[in-house]
């Protein structure tokens, strides 16, 4: 996520490191790299103009303390305007009413079915009772992909199969909802590939009718400053509430996360991760501005490692690796506890300074865990408790038991040493230490 930003922004700030002093030179120069990089990320023009001469301005107002180096006072005072950029503090969802309404807009192809249940289950956890309603009337198989999303989380889903009156089906929802006392209704609506006159009309004679608490614009993060633009055409239209901003994970850019705020001055409220129906969080400006500067995102790590960790495992993980008897069995193990928590890369860059090991992890993804379990278990238990017995002959053996190249037993040798280097390193002591953190900085 970001990748590509995170990268320019370090190569501008590091023209600061080891300089005495800030001073207008050095920091024009410094200003100049940073405003190319966000332009190279599609941030809007204008925005990306504004923001770096407010660090100009700001950078050169500040005092360089003797404890602190120029390079780190800038990167606090870019870090400071990306947040201010994004909007400084977290934005909530608004629940009021009996049920609350949360009504989706958004094109089509942009994760709205798929959101709407990501956030059923998102508010399922926090024990409200959620009624999904399938008011896409076009888009062939969009009420059975919801349905098959509603099932998979455990959360009903309101239907009228052979109606085409969105207006009509959304207001039964809403009374069903009201006879059966559910808490929240998620409308999701239908999209189209453009933005037209008669998606607009219908999306807003929807939002008359249901008066919804929160309207939610869900947009593909990966579209860039076609982002902003579409959500520039439905607000004029819409006035929505939040923007949702899907398929983070795969934005190596992050032009519409750092535009669209300053465009519409409307807030990001979540944030898409992952296909998963948990692949979702709050959005928050501070941890995003230190994940796009390198600083990791420890709180958000630690909120999810709470999700799938207990504190006997922490413990035990801890124990294990003070005594190096961290082997492959608890590799596999962790592996897919990570799985859980999201994709092991992005996951490893919320770590301050990790960058390095994040990269060397490459893509850990679906397709390598089945992989894993073969090789894994084509080993001797004797093998897995010590995975230094893995010479070459063994190797060799393991290989042909699984069906797989040498290539990749020796890829997951390395991944597994790369896990190892990373837990000793992050976590001085495992995530038992991560958990109590969290109780710390919360």
């Amino acid at each position: 996520m970001f990748e590509n930003l995170s990268n320019n922004l370090a190569r501008a700030i590091k023209n600061l490191r080891g300089q005495g002093k800030i001073t207008e030179l050095n920091v024009a120069t410094t200003v100049k790299e940073i405003r190319r990089a966000l332009i190279q990320a599609d941030v809007n023009y204008k925005v990306a103009k504004q923001i770096t001469d407010d660090i100009k301005v700001h950078a050169l107002g500040r005092n360089v303390l003797a404890a602190v180096s120029p390079g780190q006072l800038f990167t606090k005072v870019v870090s400071d305007e990306l947040i201010k950029l994004m909007g400084s503090e977290k934005a909530t969802i608004d629940l009021t009413g009996k049920p609350a309404i949360v009504l989706m807009a958004g094109l089509q192809g942009s994760g709205k079915t798929t959101f709407s249940a990501k956030l059923a289950n998102y508010l399922k956890k926090q024990n409200k009772s959620i009624l999904l309603v399938a008011c896409d009337v076009y888009r062939p198989a969009a009420t059975d992909q919801l349905q098959v999303l509603g099932q998979q989380i455990d959360v009903e889903v309101f239907t009228k199969p052979n109606s085409k009156d969105a207006i009509q089906i959304a207001k039964e929802a809403i009374e069903y909802a009201k006879r059966t006392n559910k808490e929240v209704v998620i409308i999701d609506t239908a999209g189209r590939q453009t933005v037209d006159v008669e998606m607009m009309q219908e999306i807003r004679n929807l939002k008359e009718t249901v008066k919804p608490s929160e309207t939610l614009f869900v947009v593909d993060a990966m579209a860039g400053q076609d982002a902003v633009t579409t959500a520039q055409a439905f607000h004029d239209q819409l006035n929505f509430d939040g923007v949702v901003l899907t398929k983070l994970d795969g934005d190596s850019r992050g032009g519409a996360a750092l535009s669209i705020r300053a465009v519409i001055d409307k807030p990001i409220k979540f944030i898409g991760l992952g296909e998963k129906l948990t692949d979702l969080d709050l959005f928050y400006p501070d941890r995003m501005a230190q994940r796009i500067l390198g600083m990791g995102d420890v709180i958000s790590l630690v909120e999810r490692a709470e999700q799938v960790y207990d504190e006997e495992q922490a413990r035990k993980l801890s124990q294990k690796l003070r005594k190096n008897q961290f082997n492959l069995d608890d590799f596999f193990l962790q592996i897919q506890q990570l799985k859980k928590m999201g994709n092991l890369k992005d996951l490893v860059s919320m770590i301050p300074g990790m960058n390095k090991v994040a990269t060397n992890l490459g893509n850990l993804g679906e397709e390598n865990f089945k992989a894993f379990e073969t090789m894994i278990y084509s080993m001797t238990p004797q093998e897995r408790a010590q995975p230094s017995l893995l010479n070459s002959s063994r190797r060799t053996r393991v290989a042909k038991g699984s069906g797989l190249p040498i290539q990749e037993i020796n890829r997951l040798l390395k991944q597994y040493e790369n896990m190892c280097q990373l837990m000793k390193q992050s976590q001085k002591g495992g995530m038992q230490h991560m958990l109590q953190l969290a109780k710390k900085i919360r």
